[in-house]
């Protein structure tokens, strides 16, 4: 069952903000050579930018006078602001250069351990979160982060830098002016706070929707055969309609908080501020006399003081999102629902011996889907499972191939618990073969070997042969190396089954697992395959769901289950002797009417 995870959201107090923003420094540790590098750059355009207005005030001052013009000072003012800017050009290039390799850095890291933490999870995590929401933390809300790293960080670095340097200069110009503008600064904090407040509550509501915008165009592109078949494109895009207009909405109430709280509100602070500056000045005329270059100077610093703070207002937006999508992202990252955990001794899997000793098992730890099932699957032996459907069969294989842990009894691999193996050792001696058989996009040849290279083109061909894959794919125009689209879409259902199989048997299991592996092929490839399956499970301990009673007619052991209980065990013959579940399901599969 899906839970929604807008259900679980909650607002993001500042002290969770600040957690966030502490975890996302951490990544600039890795890249802090490269980062002092750039800050020492950052600084000496820092000087440029409040040198500048203080030579030209030295000008304005000292050599405007009508019928004065001292050519070496003159000329060596201008060609010192010349060199000041040009320098400021060519360092800026090298700070914004070293800032942004190093933010892009800290990004392609993230991301992966984004992704390795994904391939990590067990299956109860994906059981509980659509697809499309994970996508979304992987892809957008990694973007997200990389903005505030590439920007947003930089951009805080270099206003703070320039919002000192503005204020040494104002206060070696004019101390009391200078304190006088530092009543701008409780204003300013007072906006940045109601932003920091109100818009992370929108903007984690963004995030959230844009979340459900990707489950729901993962789902409708996934069904997309399903969603034409039934004639749903209407319901899915009211659907999808519904979730974008209330991503609209959510957009919406952004804008309007950066609207009002961003450059507006900060225009107005520095229209204050500029009239206060030239009232100082006007009332000071009266009884001093005032340096034009030194009001100048102020006003030039006023505005350079309130550009890095207009940059720093349009960047919180990008700052709030990145916070909001870094929640997201950690809350991934700290996930605990991981694969279950093997406590990797040297055990080897060497004859397949299976034992289920009184395992229990729960999805959501309230209703048991197993209940005390038991049974031995002794070496070469094919145990086949079943039942209707919900009665237990693929939770059991769900359990022998460590994709759930289970609290309750035990399973045994040749005497040894399944826990005490190495994952390696699991995946390398069960080979599993699914009803929807997945192929990934590549050649059939990768396909086959999962881009193991131990396992050589010659025993590719090899396991091709013995499942008898190899005579459609002789066939093809690339033979091995013909392209596999996603999913395997231009292949049947039946040939990619058949390349399952042939990937399956080319790393040499000691134990089979099909999961209603005939389930999907037609009468005649599975007759087909018949033969390579008997070739397959000669020594080889397999357990088999099946949907074909007359697939397993010749197991040494069939288990019959009902709501997660094994109540008949048994050969063929024995089971039909019986006369019961497994007797109607026969008679019912054969079309016989008693």
């Amino acid at each position: 069952m899906l839970i929604k995870e807008t259900e679980k959201k909650q607002e993001l107090t500042g002290r969770d903000q600040w957690i966030i923003f502490k975890r996302l420094l951490t990544y600039l540790l890795p890249h802090k050579k490269m980062l002092l590098l750039a800050t020492g750059l950052l600084i000496l355009t820092v000087l440029g930018d409040v040198l500048g207005p203080y030579l030209i005030k030295v000008f304005i001052d000292n050599y405007l006078t009508e019928g004065n013009f001292p050519t070496g000072p003159i000329v060596g003012l201008a060609l010192g602001y010349l060199f000041i800017q040009t320098s400021n050009v060519i360092i800026s290039y090298f700070q914004l250069l070293k800032f942004q390799e190093a933010a892009l850095k800290i990004i392609q890291q993230l991301r992966i351990d984004v992704f390795t933490k994904v391939h990590g999870l067990g299956m109860r995590y994906f059981d509980k979160t659509p697809a499309g929401g994970i996508v979304s933390r992987v892809t957008n809300d990694t973007e997200a982060i990389k903005e505030m790293f590439v920007t947003v960080l930089i951009g805080f670095i270099q206003s703070a830098f320039l919002i000192v340097g503005v204020y040494i200069a104002m206060f070696l110009l004019n101390v009391r002016l200078a304190l006088l503008t530092l009543i701008l600064l409780p204003i300013l904090a007072w906006i940045i706070y109601l932003y920091r407040k109100y818009s992370s509550v929108f903007y984690q509501d963004l995030r959230e929707r844009l979340g459900q915008l990707n489950a729901k165009l993962s789902e409708s592109v996934q069904g997309m055969g399903m969603i034409q078949a039934f004639g749903q494109e209407s319901r899915l895009k009211d659907e999808f309609s519904t979730i974008n207009d209330g991503h609209w909405q959510a957009a919406k109430r952004n804008i309007k908080v950066d609207a009002l709280l961003l450059r507006p509100a900060v225009n107005l602070v520095y229209t204050m501020a500029i009239i206060l500056l030239l009232s100082y000045f006007g009332v000071s005329s009266f009884s001093n006399t005032i340096e034009v270059g030194v009001i100048y100077a102020f006003v030039t610093y006023i505005d350079r003081f309130f550009e890095p703070i207009n940059q720093v207002m349009q960047r919180l937006s990008i700052f709030q999102q990145a916070i909001v999508a870094a929640s997201r992202v950690f809350l991934l990252l700290d996930e605990q629902e991981k694969i279950p955990a093997q406590l990797g001794t040297s055990a080897n899997i060497n004859e397949g011996k299976i034992e289920f000793r009184n395992v229990s098992f729960s999805y959501d730890d309230q209703t048991d889907v197993l209940k005390n099932i038991s049974f031995t699957a002794m070496p070469g032996q094919t145990v086949a499972l079943v039942g209707h459907t919900g009665s237990g069969k693929s939770s059991i294989i769900n359990l022998l191939m460590r994709f759930y842990e289970f609290k309750k009894g035990d399973i045994w691999i040749d005497g040894v618990s399944i826990k005490d193996y190495e994952t390696a050792e699991l995946r390398k001696k069960l080979g599993l073969v699914l009803q929807d058989p997945f192929l990934f996009y590549g050649t059939i040849a990768s396909n086959i070997r999962l881009y193991d290279q131990s396992i050589t083109d010659s025993a590719v061909r090899k396991a091709a042969e013995f499942v008898q894959a190899d005579r459609f794919i002789e066939e093809l125009p690339n033979k091995y190396q013909q392209k596999v689209t996603e999913r395997g879409s231009t292949f049947s259902s039946g040939q990619r089954q058949l390349v399952a199989f042939a990937r399956t048997i080319s790393t040499d299991p000691k134990v089979l697992v099909l999961d209603e592996a005939t389930a999907n092929i037609d009468t005649e490839t599975e007759m087909a395959i018949q033969e390579s399956l008997e070739r397959m499970r000669l020594g080889r301990t397999t357990i088999a769901i099946a949907h074909r009673l007359s697939t397993i007619q010749d197991a040494e052991l069939i288990l019959v289950l009902r709501q997660g209980e094994i109540v008949e065990r048994g050969t063929h013959q024995q089971l039909l002797q019986q006369r019961g579940l497994y007797h109607k399901m026969y008679l019912l599969q054969n079309g016989i009417v008693e």
